[in-house]
Order: C-alpha cells, then structure tokens, then sequence
C-alpha cells in the first residue's frame, strides 16, 4: 500500500476524531455552536474528502490495472489537504472572536484544499486513460467482462 493512501486514511480518522469532539463539545455547550463552520469542515474535508482520497486512490487503480501515474502529487496532494484543513478550520475558528487574518487563513486554506482536490481529479483521470483497457477502448475494440467461451 502506497504511504500516501495511509496517510489519507489515518488523518481522515483524526480529523473524524477531532470533528466528533467539537460536535460533542457544542451539544453539552450551545453557546460552542458558534464553531459550525469548523465543526462542517473538520468532518466534510477532514473525514469524508480524506477518506474518499484514501480508499479511491487504491482502488480505483487497481480496478484499471494500472499504478496511479504520478505518485509524487499523490503525496503533495496528502500535504496540500492537511494543510487545507488546518488552515480553514483555524480561520474559521479566529473568526469568532474577529480576530484579524482569520480571513487570509481561510482563503489560504480554501486554495490548498481546492487545489489538493485538483490534484487528486488530474491524478486518477491520467491513470484511468493510462490503463490498459482504456487503451483497448480507445481502439475500437470492446473489452469482455467475462472469459469468452465458457
């Protein structure tokens, strides 16, 4: 298993953690609920896009029988979401209080995340028309689902 597929596994789960946590906290403490926004993306970016890039850049590979092409942005992906994450839910989180560059964090944070996510989509896109089979396609030819002639 590549490391960044791991990592996107493991940090989705710590980010899953630490979602759960603050939505506890404004359950016990209403005035907390203030933190949504945190809340929203901890779990949304945090957890669910993170897990998605986790499971999806293992499989979906290997359902085209072809290794993810450019694994070096995989990894600069992983980097990017971290800090995409790390960025907007601080931002988020100094914007209560009106501190300033709670904005800046935000918009920082949002292109980091935006532009992990682009990494992921021109990763996966490349090695889908790099596997096999989308090179028998390309061809004219279909490509069996099952063995022929049994």
């Amino acid at each position: 298993m590549d490391w960044f597929v791991r990592a996107f596994i493991k940090s989705s789960l710590v980010w899953f953690a630490a979602g759960i946590t603050l939505g506890l906290a404004m359950a016990i403490f209403p005035t907390l609920a203030v933190y949504r926004l945190a809340h929203l993306h901890l779990n949304l970016l945090g957890f669910v896009a993170q897990m998605i890039y986790g499971v999806s850049l293992h499989v979906v590979p290997r359902f085209f029988g072809q290794p993810i092409v450019y694994r070096r942005l995989a990894g600069a992906q992983w980097w990017l979401a971290q800090a995409g994450v790390l960025l907007l839910v601080s931002g988020f989180a100094l914007r209560v209080p009106g501190m300033s560059g709670a904005t800046a964090l935000i918009v920082a944070g949002a292109i980091a995340s935006a532009t992990a996510a682009y990494f992921y989509i021109v990763n996966l896109w490349v090695t889908i028309d790099a596997s096999p089979m989308s090179a028998t396609r390309s061809r004219g030819r279909a490509v069996p689902l099952a063995p022929q002639g049994e």
